[in-house]
């Protein structure tokens, strides 16, 4: 069951992110966080999962390490140190974009499984989120991304790999379905939509 801790989680990450949007639209920010959030509770995860599925961004995003303490200092260790663990910076000096990704990537193989399956679970909600805009949009979906369109697609191919050796179950399979209907899209002749 879910208790105050977690009323208390989704309030934080309100008012966190209140200010941010999804990339390149007008979608708040808080729909990724509740999705993710959904999905750790659907796949079988516990509270602790789910709070930190909330606040997942957080410490990247709103406040490094200091929101860190916060979230520690509310929720607990367990909930601090999975969201450090699918955080890919401390939100100061950030590497770069390829740099960053390719340490992500090699860090699945040891992460823990709470973080795996908040992780697993925050990439199948942005792949299945590309999915959907590429059918919406098109190839043009992957001009909101850094890397682009190739960056991309090696970016969740390589999670979902790791992910399914690290994780190997129905939530993995599900990532890795939804990479694979990408990948088959974006290598149609004309894009279909």
């Amino acid at each position: 069951m879910l208790t105050h801790r977690f009323d208390d989680a989704l309030s934080l990450a309100a008012r966190l992110h209140r200010d941010q949007r999804r990339k390149a639209s007008d979608i708040p920010y808080i729909s990724h966080l509740l999705a993710v959030a959904a999905l750790v509770l659907e796949h079988g995860g516990d509270e602790d999962q789910a709070i930190a599925a909330l606040l997942h961004d957080a410490v990247e995003d709103q406040g490094g390490l200091e929101t860190a303490a916060l979230i520690r200092g509310r929720f607990g260790p367990r909930a601090e140190e999975i969201v450090l663990a699918c955080s890919d910076s401390n939100g100061e000096d950030k590497a770069p974009w390829k740099d960053r990704k390719l340490a992500y990537v090699a860090s699945i193989a040891a992460k823990h499984p709470d973080a795996l399956v908040v992780t697993a679970c925050d990439k199948l909600h942005n792949a299945t989120s590309i999915l959907r805009d590429f059918h919406r949009v098109g190839p043009a979906v992957f001009d909101r991304f850094t890397a682009g369109m190739a960056g991309t697609l090696w970016y969740y191919r390589s999670l979902a790999e790791k992910i399914a050796t690290a994780l190997p179950g129905t939530l993995s399979a599900e990532l890795m379905d939804v990479v694979e209907r990408l990948e088959e899209l974006t290598q149609s002749p004309d894009g279909a939509r």
